[in-house]
């Protein structure tokens, strides 16, 4: 399997966040979710698009842990690495 960059990881994570509501443009890397109105099910939502893509798996306890779109980049960035 090829290596996934973080910059791919940080395109997709924006994307999918996107198709939940808020708009591209408020989605930075230190946008919290709670900024964002991404709430508990939108995070479950994404941690499933995670591991089709990328064969990360994210349990609820790192669920909780991220805090903003860039904790959520980095925290599956090094585990698809």
């Amino acid at each position: 399997m090829a290596t996934v960059t973080r910059e791919q990881v940080q395109e997709r994570v924006i994307e999918a966040l996107a198709s939940f509501g808020p708009e591209i443009s408020s989605i930075t890397p230190e946008a919290t979710f709670e900024q964002l109105d991404i709430d508990s099910l939108d995070l479950v939502e994404l941690a499933q698009i995670v591991e089709d893509e990328y064969g990360v798996v994210l349990k609820g306890e790192d669920m909780k842990e991220l805090k903003t779109v860039d904790d959520a980049v980095e925290l599956i960035a090094s585990r698809a690495a």
